[in-house]
């Protein structure tokens, strides 16, 4: 099954859960129909770093390439949040026929079932391109601070630091 959404309304990563516990999710949403993907929080840091080159080598080859700036989208996901798939693998490519960024997002699936994976392809412009990598920043960063000792995530009930011979932070 392969979902095609040319110019969403929406387009945007969002979180459910606490800290630490937090379950990332892509979400776009056309007129009235709301498509999600579960994501892992790697995936997400890979496709802002991916989109950065993108729009970067964009405006390198064409310094006129017109970027309607959007808004960045500081809400919530729309909920239900019921995720189509598990990400798999990930595809970002630049369609200069278009004008947009394209998205497409593979279900993760074993080699018997790759006939029934589904697919999620999301077309952009690029003003919300750039929109999309700066809430996904803001997205990713608002999880659990890293011991400034080890780096490791601090759990809000404490932590154990490698750096410290185990003593709790």
């Amino acid at each position: 099954m392969r979902y095609e959404i040319f110019t969403p309304d929406r387009f945007i990563v969002g979180t459910v859960g606490a800290p630490g516990e937090r379950a990332f999710y892509i979400q776009a949403k056309k007129e009235k129909q709301i498509f999600s993907v579960a994501i892992e929080k790697d995936q997400v840091r890979a496709i802002v770093a991916r989109l950065e080159m993108i729009i970067a080598g964009i405006k390198r080859a064409n310094p006129f390439e017109i970027a309607d700036t959007s808004p960045v989208d500081d809400q919530p996901l729309e909920s239900p949040v019921d995720a189509l798939f598990v990400t798999g693998a990930i595809s970002i490519s630049w369609d200069d026929q278009v004008k947009v960024v394209v998205f497409e997002f593979y279900e993760t699936s074993s080699q018997d079932d790759e006939e029934d994976s589904e697919v999620l392809a999301v077309s952009i412009a690029l003003g919300a391109a750039q929109s999309f990598v700066q809430r996904s920043k803001a997205v990713v960063n608002a999880g659990r601070l890293p011991c400034p000792f080890c780096s490791i995530p601090i759990d809000p009930r404490g932590h154990l630091c490698p750096r410290a011979n185990g003593y709790k932070r």
